[in-house]
């Protein structure tokens, strides 16, 4: 299936709105998935909108010149190279753990230890930023979206790992459409992150009430994720026909499905599947006895 790691970097300060340089949507990995079970994993990174914060204070004002030289340094180190990004990020707060720039440098660490794989430490950088800054509704989707599509067998307490991504992507719907425009933003591209932020949030609910069994919830929050998603995710239409079958609703399975296959990249072959069991479900519910 196609993948598409998610999110955006921050570049401005603390309390600011987080402005950034790439954003991408964590998916999971279609090999070998069952229809019964939900994917696994993501990985991937397609550019989109900016990061929100709720907050859009002023910068503050300089109090360590050597300590804004090296955030200067961290802040123009591209994206591109995510292995020197991190190594400054880390050594920046080794040497200044109480910086006020630490809440974009734990949001931008989020952005890369995802885009290359290390969730743990993503996971962990992401839960300072929260407790920071309760209202980085980027930092929150992410992290919403991302912990239900990493559990496995392996993770030490799954319940207690979807509690806490539930609150994030809560969290994150509930702030969302209060976070307000900063003027560097067209209203167009303000639309669009605001959505990319939604979308995730949504679909991490989405997934928490499919591993919940909570089908009809579920439903709903996926659907809302497909709808407000500015490019579309086929992830989310694979849940979104995983629920619909498990609901019984076999013809918007087969629908789900059917876009999901639509949407080049690897799960193609897995959706073109479910769509054609959900079909065949659906032919034949409509013909048992009344």
């Amino acid at each position: 299936m196609r993948n598409r790691m998610m999110w955006m970097t921050a570049g401005a300060l603390g309390a600011m709105l987080l402005i950034g340089s790439g954003i991408a949507k964590a998916q999971y990995p279609s090999g070998g998935q069952s229809q019964s079970q939900p994917p696994a994993q993501s990985q991937s990174q397609p550019p989109t909108p900016k990061p929100l914060s709720l907050d859009n204070a002023a910068t503050p004002a300089p109090v360590n010149a050597e300590e804004d030289a090296a955030f200067k340094v961290f802040q123009d180190s591209p994206m591109t190279d995510l292995k020197k990004k991190i190594e400054l990020g880390e050594g920046f707060l080794q040497k200044y753990p109480q910086s006020r720039y630490r809440t974009v440098i734990y949001s931008t660490l989020t952005s890369a230890y995802l885009n290359t794989g290390q969730v743990e430490k993503m996971e962990e950088v992401g839960d300072k930023e929260v407790e920071l800054n309760p209202n980085d509704v980027q930092v929150l989707a992410v992290l919403g979206q991302t912990i239900p599509r990493v559990i496995n067998a392996k993770t030490a307490d799954p319940a207690k790992e979807l509690d806490k991504a539930e609150r994030y992507a809560k969290r994150a719907i509930e702030v969302t459409p209060t976070v307000p425009k900063p003027d560097n933003l067209t209203e167009e591209n303000f639309t669009n992150a605001k959505n990319v932020t939604l979308a995730m949030a949504h679909s991490g609910l989405g997934l928490i009430y499919v591993r919940h069994a909570k089908y009809a919830e579920a439903i709903t929050e996926l659907e809302a994720s497909v709808k407000v998603d500015p490019t579309p995710d086929p992830v989310n239409y694979y849940l979104l026909g995983l629920a619909n079958v498990k609901a019984s609703h076999f013809e918007d399975a087969a629908a789900a499905y059917t876009k999901c296959a639509s949407i080049p990249g690897q799960m193609q072959p897995t959706c073109q599947k479910g769509a054609e069991e959900a079909k065949k479900l659906a032919s034949t519910q409509l013909s048992a006895p009344k």
